[in-house]
């Protein structure tokens, strides 16, 4: 059960996700140093001394797992890097569920909206689609225990459960007068990290990864193979607001469009085992069609490690914003009590030997997080690619071709935060909730929605929506595909008509002539002899 949406402020839920996706999870143990300094030991003394008085003396009882897991521990980790942390049991259970990619509940997104918790949307073929849940339904009641007063969090841990429990689920539906209840059987719910792959056009193809987990790479050669990729003459490969995840799988994704034991990526810290370097370990047959990544400021860790190492490689068009900059390797090392601390051990370099970590040591976290400064970068980490493009290290992967979105004004805010989404249960719940396939806003339709936001107060002018008209009609598009069909024909025509996914198709002959460059540079490589030829 997932309790987050695809944010239009993305940083509270990068912030989260950074934290539970790990680079390498590592056997590691923690292990008590035999001589421990004396400013150590005079430290612990010193904590446990401030703990007493806090316990004894505070105005309210104290809980030592929130003192300790939730303030002293974050306290320490803090000091070091902004990606060193520590997981209770709670959050240790959501890493792991993020990792393996399923968990037992009833399979939908839900989301906080007005106070109350509705659900946004059922994943295909899950419990809860099959059972007639829809957007917008209002969660009053989970097994007779009322949702009033709980966070979605509180409320997606009730639908959540053991494969083959039962779960009875009362919501409140626009346009019904009583209650709807549904009697689901939970089942296991798979988290696909690669959820959309299809053809954009005659020989390109669209594949988007969301992040990392235990099933990505074979997610992503399965689409690949049900698409045809012998016919593929072009590939947009989305990586953006992708956060990363596990770096085997990065490495595995990377290596399929490599040669075999080309290098993607390598990590080198202050412990010896801490020094490796990755390579593709399969041979990619030959497959040598064109790539181009999309990345924007939230694409990172593992994301990054793909991104770089076609870049590197000149396998791939960088197209979008300089991303994010995340090249820590964390080492996951479990602690007792279903705890554990994930640990930053090593630095990530491309196969170029340039750093990918952005520098955090001067401005706060929440800069750091925020990512405003995109053109951030070492002029003395300068490497080369494989054909002799210059590239730079230490603030992310700087794209080959920049694409900026355009900034949302107030009313597409207003209508990305809740007016669509207000709008669509509404407009269901006097239409029928079904729509013919290849249906596009009408501009009756667009009208309608213009006169709700009247109704609703909602702050515009006729000037602003005009203008907004391409956006709206786009985004609204979105919203109702996910009510009257699923989410993932919303995704699919929401990528479709992404003016970026458009330009990334129309660099494809940039990306062409990086791989004809490339296989001339590696020619020459073999035999001087042969260059120019």
């Amino acid at each position: 059960m997932r309790s987050d949406r695809r944010p239009f402020l993305l940083i509270p839920a990068f912030i989260a996700l950074c934290s539970l996706v790990i680079g390498t999870i590592g056997g590691g143990r923690v292990t008590a140093a035999t001589n421990p300094e004396d400013s150590i030991s005079a430290s612990m003394k010193a904590f446990t001394r401030v703990y007493d008085v806090v316990e004894q003396n505070f105005a309210d009882p104290v809980k030592a797992d929130k003192a300790i897991y939730k303030g002293a521990i974050p306290g320490m980790l803090r000091e070091l890097d902004p990606h060193s942390n520590f997981f209770d049991p709670k959050d240790y259970r959501a890493l792991r569920e993020e990792q393996v990619g399923h968990y037992a509940g009833v399979g939908m997104t839900v989301q906080s909206h007005t106070g109350k918790t509705v659900v946004l949307a059922p994943f295909v073929g899950s419990p809860a689609y099959k059972a007639g849940l829809r957007p917008g339904d209002v969660i009053l009641e989970v097994n007779d225990k009322k949702t009033e007063n709980l966070n979605t969090t509180e409320v997606a841990d009730l639908l959540k459960g053991p494969k083959g429990t039962k779960v009875q689920i009362k919501v409140a539906r626009e346009g019904s007068d009583q209650p709807v209840i549904f009697n689901i059987i939970r089942d296991v719910i798979p988290r696909y990290s690669v959820p959309d792959s299809f053809w954009l056009k005659p020989g390109i193809a669209y594949i988007k990864i969301d992040q990392f987990n235990e099933n990505t790479s074979k997610e992503m050669e399965e689409k690949l193979k049900r698409l045809g990729e012998k016919n593929i003459q072009g590939l947009v490969l989305d990586l953006r607001d992708n956060p990363g995840g596990l770096l085997n799988e990065g490495v595995d994704v990377a290596g399929h469009f490599l040669r075999r034991n080309e290098v993607v990526v390598s990590h080198r810290g202050r412990a010896a085992n801490s020094n490796k370097t990755y390579t593709a370990r399969n041979d990619n047959g030959g497959k040598t069609y064109p790539i181009v990544v999309v990345v924007n400021r939230y694409t990172a860790s593992a994301a990054e490690i793909v991104s770089g190492a076609l870049q590197d490689h000149d396998r791939g068009w960088i197209l979008g914003e300089t991303t994010f900059g995340k090249g820590l390797v964390q080492t996951v090392y479990p602690l007792g009590e279903n705890t554990a601390l994930a640990l930053t051990t090593a630095h990530y370099y491309t196969p170029s030997g340039r750093l990918i970590q952005r520098d955090y040591s001067n401005i706060s976290f929440l800069d750091y997080y925020s990512h405003t400064n995109l053109d951030q970068k070492n002029t003395q980490d300068v490497k080369m690619t494989d054909s002799g493009r210059t590239v730079y290290g230490g603030g992310g992967i700087t794209p080959d071709e920049k694409y900026v979105s355009s900034k949302l004004d107030g009313l597409e805010i207003s209508l990305n935060r809740d007016g669509l989404f207000s709008f669509t249960r509404a407009y269901f719940a006097s239409h029928p909730s079904t729509l013919p396939k290849g249906w596009m806003p009408s501009d009756a339709t667009i009208a309608e929605l213009h006169d709700y936001l009247i109704s609703k107060k909602v702050k515009f002018n006729d000037a602003q929506f005009t203008k907004d008209h391409d956006w709206i009609r786009r985004y609204l598009t979105k919203e109702m595909y996910t009510y009257a069909f699923n989410v993932d024909e919303s995704d699919r025509v929401f990528a479709q008509t992404d003016p970026e996914v458009t330009a990334a198709v129309n660099a494809m002959p940039k990306a062409v002539a990086l791989v004809d460059n490339a296989h001339r540079a590696l020619v020459q490589r073999m035999d001087p002899r042969k260059a120019g030829h």
